[in-house]
């Protein structure tokens, strides 16, 4: 269990061993931090460290369950926003472009961390999968609220196209590749939510 203050918040240290380890996991990958590091960038003791964390694994999950609940108050502000579906739809996506068009951005830092735990039955890799679950879910729920679609099949569509403008942008021109997603979800929404015929061959 988490160490916290007399107030019920985490304490300080934890604060900042996670800041630290969020900085440092997603610039230069997980495995290739270590605990020391950690302590040191962090100014805490390995003492203070395995106090708040039992293992380096626990870090790990509680860094990507911090980025998922950074995530997941983003989207479902825009989903609460009382906006129709496809419009929520576009400001989730433009929250994607947003991002891949951030200084230091290196991809998705879920897909990132899918390669280093490749173990479906790891920790780690059981967080990734539970924000997968529900961040395609959520998709699913939106998409849903049009009664001519089929929600999964274009969510699934969506989350791909979102996992490839995480790779295109880092890897890429990430400007074009933002603009390139930001093209392929309103010709996505415009033609199966306003029922825009296909062009003719």
């Amino acid at each position: 269990m988490a160490a916290t203050t007399s107030s019920g918040r985490p304490s300080e240290a934890r604060e900042r061993l996670l800041a630290t380890t969020t900085g440092l996991f997603y610039a230069q990958g997980i495995h290739s931090v270590g605990v020391e590091r950690i302590v040191a960038e962090a100014k805490v003791t390995r003492a203070t460290f395995y106090r708040h964390f039992a293992s380096k694994e626990d870090l790990v999950v509680a860094y990507l369950q911090g980025i998922h609940e950074h995530v997941r108050a983003n989207y479902e502000h825009s989903v609460a926003s009382g906006k129709p579906a496809p419009d929520v739809i576009r400001d989730i996506g433009q929250q994607i472009v947003e991002e891949i068009r951030t200084p230091g951005f290196r991809g998705c830092a879920f897909l990132n961390a899918a390669a280093e735990y490749p173990d479906p039955d790891h920790s780690v890799h059981q967080v990734i999968l539970s924000h997968r679950r529900w961040f395609l879910d959520l998709i699913t729920d939106l998409f849903a609220q049009n009664r001519d679609v089929r929600p999964v099949g274009l969510a699934l569509h969506f989350v791909m196209l979102r996992d490839g403008v995480m790779a295109a942008g880092y890897l890429g021109d990430p400007v074009e590749a933002a603009d390139t997603f930001s093209r392929g979800v309103d010709g996505m929404l415009r033609y199966n939510l306003l029922e825009i015929p296909p062009a003719k061959s």
